[in-house]
């Protein structure tokens, strides 16, 4: 990586971690501040949902638009809409306008999360997609468990209109140093400046991609229900405070976060496919450890192993995502479907996690977390061990060749 790709990826960091950081603020908050409100699982999982499902509709679109014109605009506008929700948050009263809000949010989200990772996936020189996605899942992480933290600090002492405010601050302060930061588009070394993107209907046949897309909507779906009911779970149930809470959802993201960079140098080094297995089957038996926790220590311990395979998992997981975009020459698109699945899988959680709380009992929807990430792995070593169907032609032959 030369001395103005490293520039870049720095300014992409730095914009990543302030929107990662801002929406990590609210996440032990809403689901509290809803269940205040009134609101039962179901809506709950709505006010969830409706991120993952606004964002679900528009990533293909938007990850394939930077692939044709450029990456830079979509980062700008992402990062200026979250600073814009805040204000919405803020001014909130009741339920429904929190599900629109997030509605909302989904789609700034869609505008720049994925365009941010195919971003970086541009720049990244071939043998070193571990390390570099394991620095990018650093800043992520790093944000994310950052967040929660803070904002159970800021609300139990300034209260929550001061903790969305925040949100708002840290989004415009990205949004304006990426506008000086970035290069101007005509510069950008992206796909979209050298051929048209692959159409996704050949990206979903290559059964790598499609492997890794499954493992990445279960992961997610696992976030979804801790992110979503542990907040709910000790506030009502354990009786914790919202610090506790907030250091709780900081953990598992923080040690995951940490993982990220030895793992993604482990993962250039060893069999990925391996990797992702061993650490979907860690975070399946973490979230199942929440189905017997009696207080503060056995959430810790829970939220410490779900955050150690993820951490094992996710660096591996991208860095085939990585390859696979190389490969294709449609690293938007294919960025746009792994967060799709990411989205997609967050909106499944959310949503079977408050089913399960309002037909079931809270504990229930944890143990469906942890069938789904453990029976995952499973499908995608039988996905990526088979051979791909016959190619009609040389290029397709070419696009269709499993990742090794």
């Amino acid at each position: 990586m030369n001395r103005n790709d490293k520039t870049v990826f720095g300014a992409l960091l730095v914009c990543l971690f302030s929107a990662v950081t801002g929406v990590g603020i609210v996440v032990p908050l809403l689901p509290v501040y809803a269940h205040d409100l009134g609101a039962s699982g179901i809506y709950i999982g709505l006010i969830f949902s409706a991120f993952s499902f606004s964002k679900a509709l528009l990533l293909p679109y938007f990850g394939r638009l930077s692939d044709q014109k450029g990456r830079k605009p979509f980062i700008i506008a992402g990062l200026s809409g979250y600073a814009l929700i805040s204000l919405g948050l803020i001014a909130s009263r009741n339920v429904e306008t929190l599900i629109i809000l997030r509605f909302v949010q989904g789609m700034a989200s869609a505008m720049m999360m994925p365009v941010i990772q195919a971003y970086a996936g541009d720049i990244t020189p071939a043998g070193k997609e571990g390390l570099i996605m394991g620095l990018f899942n650093l800043a992520a992480f790093s944000g994310l468990s950052m967040g929660p933290l803070l904002g159970g600090i800021v609300n139990d002492r300034f209260g929550l209109g001061t903790a969305f405010a925040c949100m708002g601050a840290l989004a415009g302060l990205g949004a304006l140093f990426g506008a000086w930061a970035l290069p101007a588009r005509h510069t950008e070394r992206a796909t979209w400046a050298k051929k048209p993107s692959v159409s996704f209907r050949k990206l979903v046949r290559d059964r790598y991609l499609t492997g890794l897309l499954l493992v990445r909507f279960a992961y997610a779906a696992g976030i979804g229900i801790i992110w979503s009911f542990m907040p709910v779970f000790a506030a009502a149930e354990l009786k914790l405070s919202g610090s506790s809470i907030g250091f709780l959802v900081m953990l598992g993201i923080f040690i995951s976060g940490i993982l990220n960079v030895p793992m993604g140098l482990l993962a250039d080094r060893i069999d990925r496919k391996l990797m992702v297995v061993c650490g979907c089957v860690i975070a399946g038996i973490g979230i199942f450890s929440y189905e017997w926790a009696q207080g503060f220590v056995d959430l810790f311990l829970a939220n410490a192993l779900f955050g150690i395979g993820g951490g094992i998992a996710m660096p591996a997981l991208m860095a085939l995502c990585v390859a696979t975009g190389n490969r294709t020459d449609s690293m938007g698109s294919t960025m746009g479907l792994m967060t799709l699945a990411h989205s997609l899988g967050m909106l499944a959680g959310a949503m079977a996690g408050g089913v399960a709380m309002d037909v079931f009992e809270l504990r229930r929807a944890f143990s469906f977390g942890a069938l789904v990430i453990i029976l995952a792995p499973v499908i995608f070593l039988f996905y990526s061990s088979r051979k791909a169907p016959a190619p009609v032609d040389k290029t397709e032959k070419a696009f269709l060749e499993p990742l090794e």
